[in-house]
């Protein structure tokens, strides 16, 4: 089964309640076996909206990656996020 990679676009408009987010969004997504392998690094933004905190993450299938997202753990991360940033959010699953 390919793995699948959470990719995330943020622009952070309330620092405080985002890093309410962080906090907890973090161990959910370990607990559905996600692993950060980028978060807010240096970039270079060549097409698209420019936001300047870029997350990638895997997971070990598409439906893994899917079902954090949907889980009571990262929903509750999530309604901290939603009126403290700008965000696009997508999972691709690999080759």
């Amino acid at each position: 089964m390919p793995k699948a990679y959470w990719i995330a676009n943020v622009r952070v408009t309330d620092e405080e309640a985002y890093g309410r987010y962080a906090a907890l969004a973090g161990p959910a997504i370990a607990k559905h076996g996600g692993e950060f392998l980028a978060r807010a690094g240096r970039y270079v933004q060549l097409e698209g909206r420019d936001r300047s905190r870029n997350v990638l993450a895997v997971f070990d299938s598409l439906e893994a990656a899917e079902a954090c997202y949907h889980s009571p753990e990262y929903q509750e991360a999530l309604s901290h996020a939603r009126d403290a940033s700008e965000r696009d959010l997508l999972i691709l699953e690999g080759v």
